[in-house]
């Protein structure tokens, strides 16, 4: 066995049983423990797994690489999805945590007085939950396949099973202590590399630093005209100035990632875990100091992993590198099917250009950036070792908190709140198992035969529940008169007229190793792409739901006093009974 692999090995299945050995420990025994961890969890501890929830693989494997091939347009997923977090910590989560039921269809029950709304927030949070986690399972199997040297399939299988037995077993107590080591495990991973990398290129240690500096070479050259320089040469767009196609389609991506954000449920449920509204808004603050960390560095790591990527390609301007003499790291990865070379002039050097006709990388994945960046780099084997657990760190996490959101939301909300309401805690308990454990299986044939519409990014997830479930949340606040049928009309328009764009348009999505805006402008509604339409939905949902309560009329009155009750600063010790 060489030592990468050996390396890999320990670094993969050494956190594997750490994470085993926290579920055994924190395994749940009540539904109030798998629901939200007996809401004992303090505000530090918190904060550490909102980060690990936060940052899923996309952030983790997927950002950086967007990054690194839009150069400034991969800024909306950063502005999206930080902008987003600060929405949900100051708008959202401390009424939600007032109110203090365990999940969101709940809020939605109590709140709208309706068992339809109810149901309808389930579909809609389980739409848009089961579209995030395709992108989750597909890092896990790229990360075991090139890492681990096995078939894709394979490496979903054990990844199923690893989240199989933490979450199912430990329920929100187990996901929240695994997810506290599960983010030193992926910032560490995420930051080492990029220090080193950073001291290679520029000399400075700091990579958010490192990315404005000279370059090391003697040349006086800053690291980001260099880039420019390197790429515009090529063919490809100035890095520092491309975009997601005009200012109106990258404002409603911003917007849909940042609403989407503030509505994705399985981070809400996080801010239940506590056992005060003042912990939820330190958790909060502690949440946003962790998720910084790598998102400040993300941008550092893209555009370095681009300038070093196009390096090697073309060590000199004008010098093509000769495909037999290409370094180890690109033979690794071709065998993944992830990065394919064509030889089309027959000249046997490596082509890289923009113009389809003449370039013979016919397909470089932006999700292998960050996890190739250390062996570009040629650091050493346990540094690339250390990102193949952090990848796997970050897909595992996430994953595991859509998996309890979805099972949540049938288990407790379907089941025991609409269904079967003389359910006793124990069979409730043995329920939300069950359903989990189907969760993961369907998951997991997703993340193999991922459907076509999903092809694309977990944009998609964020833009659907921008269009449902992030207004009913906010109108539920901060809207004492909205009704039960107003907000309903809203989620079933806003998600349905959303879902509706993106399959007509699924043609064009936004597809790895193609254009990277499709078929620009063809058919988009004021250009706006499908993966940024959830901020129509958005504005869909808040009109019809308006426009239905001028017909049907306002909430009635003690529901109106419970949503002041809400809004009025107070505390409440823990969550309420069931």
């Amino acid at each position: 066995m060489d030592e990468l692999k050996l390396y890999t090995y320990i670094a993969v299945f050494g956190t594997f049983a750490l994470y085993f050995a926290i579920a055994w420990w924190a395994r749940a025994g009540s539904t109030s423990d798998f629901y939200v961890a007996g809401g004992g969890i303090t505000p530090l501890q918190n904060g550490m797994a909102i980060g690990a929830d936060w940052m899923s693989a996309a952030s983790f494997i997927s950002m950086a690489g967007m990054i690194a091939f839009m150069g400034y347009g991969g800024s909306v997923f950063l502005m999206g999805w930080t902008g987003g977090y600060v929405l949900l910590a100051l708008l959202l989560a401390p009424y939600m945590r007032k109110h203090g039921k365990f999940t969101v269809p709940e809020f939605i029950f109590d709140r709208y007085y309706s068992k339809t709304a109810r149901v309808v927030a389930v579909a809609c949070l389980i739409i848009a939950s089961l579209t995030y986690i395709i992108g989750q399972m597909k890092g896990v199997g790229v990360a075991f396949s090139r890492f681990l040297e096995v078939d894709y399939a394979l490496g979903l299988y054990i990844g199923m099973f690893v989240v199989w037995v933490y979450a199912v077993l430990g329920g929100m107590k187990g996901i929240t202590y695994t997810q506290i080591a599960q983010y030193v495990v992926m910032i560490f991973a995420y930051t080492i590399p990029a220090v080193f990398i950073s001291l290679q290129l520029t000399g400075n240690p700091i990579p958010q630093l490192g990315l404005g500096s000279t370059l090391a070479d003697g040349s006086g050259m800053y690291l980001l005209d260099k880039l420019d320089l390197v790429v515009t040469d090529l063919g490809f767009k100035e890095y520092t100035t491309s975009n997601l196609g005009g200012g109106l389609n990258m404002f409603a991506y911003t917007m849909s990632l940042m609403i989407g954000t503030a509505g994705l449920p399985h981070v809400i449920m996080r801010f239940f875990t506590v056992p005060s509204v003042q912990a939820a808004r330190a958790s909060a603050g502690y949440a946003l100091v962790f998720i910084g960390l790598l998102y400040t560095v993300a941008p550092a790591v893209g555009a370095m992993a681009r300038l070093n990527l196009m390096n090697t390609i073309e060590p000199a301007a004008g010098q093509n590198l000769e495909y037999a003499e290409r370094p180890q790291w690109f033979k690794d990865w071709e065998k993944t099917g992830l990065l394919k070379y064509e030889d089309k002039n027959g000249d046997g050097k490596i082509q890289y250009t923009a113009d389809a006709a003449t370039n013979e990388m016919v397909k470089v994945d932006r999700d292998i950036m960050v996890l190739a960046n250390p062996a570009i780099a040629n650091l050493p084997n346990w540094v690339i070792a250390l990102v193949a657990a952090g990848g796997l760190a970050a897909a595992l996490s996430t994953a595991a908190g859509l998996l309890l959101a979805i099972s949540s939301s049938i288990s407790h909300d379907l089941m025991k709140g609409i269904l079967t309401p003389d359910m006793s805690e124990k069979n409730e308990l043995l329920a939300g198992r069950v359903v989990m454990t189907i969760a993961i299986i369907v998951s997991g044939y997703l993340g193999l035969n991922p459907p076509g519409f999903a092809a694309g990014t977990v944009a998609l997830a964020f833009g659907l529940a921008a269009s449902s479930i992030f207004p009913a949340l906010m109108m539920g606040i901060f809207s004492k008169k909205m009704s039960g049928k107003a907000a309903v009309a809203g989620m079933c328009s806003g998600i349905g007229i959303t879902m509706l764009y993106v399959f007509q348009h699924k043609g064009i999505m936004f597809i790895p190793g193609t254009s990277f805006l499709g078929d620009m402008g063809k058919d988009w509604f004021f250009g706006i792409s499908p993966n940024a339409f959830g901020s129509v939905g958005a504005l869909v949902n808040f009109a019809v739901a308006f426009a239905v309560l001028k017909v049907t009329g306002p909430a009635p009155a003690h529901i109106q006093a419970m949503v002041e009750n809400m809004r009025v600063p107070g505390n409440v010790s823990a969550a309420h009974d069931h």
